[in-house]
């Protein structure tokens, strides 16, 4: 348990990034864009096409909002600039997601009204994220080149369903809770089309080719189920410094200082649900849920089921941590709080060249799905594997878009791209006892269960991600590499 006074400490920071206009939940209406900027030529017919084209796509059941994802672009940010950088990009997560409840809950009058959606959704969003566009490009500015063109990434779109069952079912009830057949959390996911059985998906996984020089150990941690219950939905990596950055609820194990607020002295000082002391890493990842109508602690909270984030939350059975070699050659030690992400939270709408979702079920792992969700056979338990980055730049533990640093060894060789290094890879498997959801009768009868994620990513298993921090002490992390490199076996 923290001390008192540092529980203060918290306090004040968020009590800081609140009155700087970050904590979210203000209730603004925020909204759907998906005309063309105004400062863009010809902007009057682009204006009436797209808002025909939005017109089109609501009549046909349309659920949720795609924007051009900024941070992504954002390869190059001056030190001095980031943290400034990193909250407005979390306010552009922010007004996302309060414009999509506000489209969920809008259904009756967008059907009464075409144009409400351009006055009273689409417009206002686009204003917004001109305005915080604009700002982070001036705060960039300040310490080095401006950025050009970042206004071209303010226009939204609202993108229709993959699949319509259930979608509009349920409008209204952005904190509703499941089992009740109206398409899944409070109308915004799962559905039905997002199963399918394992038993009748192909084997899939390849290896790389390994060479002689291969480093072959597997080093594992052991650092619990978060037994402790240790949640928030925060996010250190792309949000430090903002409340409810993530839009969703995290598990936590390894770390047990783990929000926003926390700095690297933090970590380093905190205590660990790792066996081996000598691993204060913070593991963590978005819950997995049953909606069964269980109103979890933050079921009425940001992040929570206000955001579409509702039923049980569901405890791994099993977490397995390995840190494994590369196929290729030796790695070398990791740099003490490096900072990984792996898949992307927004997949369903950013598209999936950062997703890295592997669900699958024990006894049939050589089958992993990306955009299904497995149903498992009786005597089966889902399983969700997270493979992380494996190749270092050899000089940053982030990078202005928290992926750049890092880089997967390719798939058939093996090889880190040029200039970067081979690391030990950390393989996360967890394992769930839950029950196959009932298909027929759209989860009444056996519930469906789902990642939690950002309200308009609509609980999609293609969003899964996971993020990892090193914490490992000098010695401990010198133990691995050398374990890994004389491919041996050790924890």
């Amino acid at each position: 348990m923290r001390r008192n006074m540092r529980k203060r400490s918290k306090t004040t920071q968020r009590a800081i990034a609140a009155a700087a206009g970050l904590a979210l939940g203000a209730g603004g209406l925020i909204a759907v864009n998906v005309y063309a900027s105004a400062h863009e030529s010809g902007a009057g017919n682009s204006t009436r096409r797209a808002s025909q084209e939005a017109d089109q796509v609501l009549a046909a059941g349309a659920s949720t909002i795609s924007c051009p994802d900024v941070g992504a672009k954002l390869t190059s940010v001056p030190d001095r600039a980031r943290a400034l950088v990193d909250r407005e990009l979390a306010l552009l997560d922010q007004q996302v997601a309060e414009a999509y409840q506000r489209l969920q809950n809008s259904a009756r009058a967008i059907q009464q009204d075409s144009a409400f959606a351009d006055n009273a959704i689409m417009g206002p969003l686009k204003n917004k994220r001109v305005a915080t566009i604009d700002r982070i490009a001036i705060i960039i500015g300040r310490s080095g080149p401006r950025p050009q063109g970042l206004e071209a990434l303010a226009a939204c779109s609202l993108r229709a369903s993959d699949d319509q069952q259930g979608t509009g079912q349920g409008q209204g009830q952005g904190n509703g809770a499941g089992q009740n057949g109206n398409g899944g959390q409070g109308g915004n996911g799962p559905v039905a089309s997002d199963f399918v059985n394992i038993t009748t998906v192909q084997p899939n996984v390849r290896s790389p080719r390994t060479s002689r020089g291969a480093s072959k150990g597997i080093f594992t941690t052991r650092c619990g189920v978060n037994a402790n219950k240790l949640y928030n939905s925060d996010n250190i990596i792309v949000a430090p410094g903002v409340d409810n950055g993530a839009h969703h609820t995290h598990d936590y194990i390894g770390n047990q200082d783990n929000d926003a607020f926390t700095t690297n002295e933090e970590f380093a000082a905190a205590a660990t649900s790792c066996r081996n002391q000598g691993d204060k890493s913070t593991y963590y990842w978005p819950v997995l849920r049953l909606q069964d109508g269980t109103q979890e602690f933050d079921a009425k909270q940001l992040g929570g089921g206000a955001e579409g984030n509702t039923g049980r939350i569901l405890t791994a059975s099993k977490v397995t941590l390995n840190f494994v070699g590369n196929p290729r050659g030796k790695v070398v030690a990791m740099p003490k709080f490096l900072r990984i992400i792996t898949g992307d939270a927004k997949a369903f709408t950013n598209g999936t060249a950062n997703a890295n979702a592997a669900w699958s079920c024990t006894g049939f792992e050589d089958r992993q799905l990306a955009d299904k969700y497995p149903i498992c056979p009786q005597g089966s338990k889902l399983v969700r594997t997270s493979k992380f980055q494996s190749c270092w730049d050899g000089r940053s533990i982030d990078s202005a878009n928290h992926r750049s640093h890092v880089a997967f060894a390719d798939p058939r060789t093996g090889a880190c791209p040029a200039g970067f290094k081979a690391i030990p890879q950390l393989v996360q498997r967890l394992v769930y006892d839950v029950d196959a959801p009932s298909l027929n009768d759209n989860g009444k009868s056996s519930p469906f269960y789902a990642v939690d994620g950002f309200p308009e990513q609509m609980h999609k298993p293609i969003t899964d991600h996971g993020d990892f921090i090193n914490v490992f002490d000098k010695g401990l992390m010198n133990r691995m590499v050398q374990c890994i490199n004389t491919s041996r076996k050790c924890q």
